[in-house]
């Protein structure tokens, strides 16, 4: 599989007026902020049934949005325990149809918008791996040279993901592999395990929150900026109880106060004699 370009690191900023550009640093906080998370494994692991219950934690009650391409997979689940949404159903999978999608999607003001799964828009008809081989035509062949299109069209999808103004959820098929492994009567048997996702190498990097599913229906948190739920590992998963709970939890919570000390444009000098 060809792998996206290395990122075009931008130039240095030129100087105005002989001095160098303002930088203004401000207190961090969260204020505003809303989660991402990705969820990924392999068929029957419950990405769907998961996502669901997260994206109805995060948004309180309130319905969502599902972009599905998943020939109305999620829609199975509609009205169990109490989960509302509305739906869009996708058969062909450009990137750029995504962050239109998503753009629709916030000006219905959808306060999350659980995408099952984005992995098609990576592997499927017109995903970004298409993109690629559509355009090396105009590079004599070369699909090399495609990513030249290839890239800008998945970053903006990202793009599109990291920007949306509320929540967003998102599954992704693993790639499955069998491996032999010895079961309790000291036999090996073949067992069926989900390996990485099939999106971008890399994409979980995008997400505050990156978890995998088993063929068990356990979840394990891969990764998260969230110290509630640093490496979870959760049997058969409420989404809304285990995950999003804790997540707004986290969103919503101030930070501690500061101790008192010197401001900060003041330097601490020695103790006096």
């Amino acid at each position: 599989m060809s792998q996206l370009g290395q990122p075009v690191r931008p130039a240095p900023r030129a100087e105005q007026n002989g001095a160098p550009e303002q930088f203004v640093f401000r207190p961090a906080s969260k204020a505003g902020r809303k989660a991402r998370l990705s969820i990924q494994g392999m068929s029957g692991s419950g990405k769907t049934w998961t996502g669901l219950g997260i994206a109805h934690g995060l948004s309180e009650g309130c319905r969502f949005a599902v972009i599905d391409t998943e020939k109305g997979a999620a829609s199975l689940y509609a009205g169990i325990g109490g989960i509302h949404f509305d739906t869009l159903s996708m058969d062909r999978y450009d990137p750029r149809d995504l962050g239109r999608a998503l753009e629709a999607a916030a000006q219905h003001g959808y306060p999350t918008v659980f995408v099952d799964s984005l992995s098609h828009f990576w592997t499927g008809t017109d995903g970004t791996l298409d993109q690629v081989d559509m355009a090396k035509g105009k590079y004599g062949g070369n699909k090399f040279a495609g990513w030249k299109d290839g890239t800008p069209i998945q970053n903006d999808m990202v793009a599109a993901i990291l920007a949306y103004p509320g929540h967003v959820v998102a599954s992704m098929r693993s790639y499955t592999e069998w491996l032999l492994e010895e079961n309790e009567r000291g036999k090996k048997e073949p067992k069926r395990v989900g390996m990485r996702p099939e999106q971008r190498k890399g994409i979980e990097y995008e997400f505050d929150i990156a978890v995998a599913m088993d063929i068990n229906n356990r979840l394990e948190v891969l990764k998260t900026r969230c110290p509630a739920l640093n490496r979870k590992v959760i049997e058969r998963p409420n989404g809304a109880r285990d995950i999003a709970a804790p997540l707004l939890a986290w969103l919503s919570a101030e930070p501690e106060a500061e101790p008192a000390g010197p401001p900060p444009d003041e330097p601490v000098g020695p103790p006096a004699p």
